[in-house]
């Protein structure tokens, strides 16, 4: 069996693999984040993705050429609301103000996939469409308090307290607002031959 390499440090990631019963270690690389102005927002999270992916792979060709046979996946999410990527937050007043602009609001969370192997390349992404119901400030200002949502894209997490009691609707896949749309990850590798 290949080895499996989850080119990320989130804890999020690294728990939905563990609770798809993957066999697999965690390799990071620095990899740039940025992405050209005039990318088509859809295509950036693949974009930061592959940029991941190659990082990692670079990092094996000098360090470990005993994984270069190895599976990589890479992913990066990004929340869009009215058109606009809404980032990580840099601070607390930051993610104050990303969470009352959702509040009340739909907005979409999109998670681009790289899986890289054998000279191959999958990439795809998946979007899933979430609303909030109007958040008071007192939630919102508790929520940043208590949980510091500040690296996680869109200043929160639908797993914790604000997802629980905020969320009014869901439409798509749950895990991919974690941050890895895992089933169709698993269909990903299954076409590789990879079990």
């Amino acid at each position: 069996m290949s080895q499996i390499i989850l080119a990320s440090q989130s804890p999020r990631r690294k728990s939905l693999l563990e609770w798809a019963e993957l066999s697999f270690e965690i390799i990071v690389s620095e990899a740039n984040e940025d992405y050209p102005a005039t990318m088509p927002i859809e295509e950036v999270p693949i974009f930061i993705a592959r940029n991941k992916a190659n990082a990692v792979k670079e990092k094996i060709a000098v360090e470990n050429t005993t994984l270069l046979n190895s599976c990589i996946i890479a992913a990066d999410t990004v929340v869009v609301l009215d058109q606009l990527i809404v980032g990580k937050p840099a601070h607390k007043q930051d993610a104050i103000d990303s969470l009352q602009k959702l509040s009340g609001r739909i907005h979409q969370v999109i998670t681009g996939v790289v899986l890289l192997y054998d000279g191959q390349e999958i990439a795809f992404s998946e979007t899933t469409q979430v609303e909030f119901h109007p958040l008071t400030q007192a939630q919102i200002e508790f929520y940043v308090e208590k949980y510091k949502p500040y690296d996680k894209a869109g200043a929160y997490a639908i797993q914790e307290w604000i997802g629980v009691v905020g969320i009014k609707n869901i439409q798509g896949d749950f895990y991919n607002v974690m941050g890895l749309p895992v089933s169709k990850l698993i269909q990903k590798i299954k076409q590789l031959g990879i079990s």
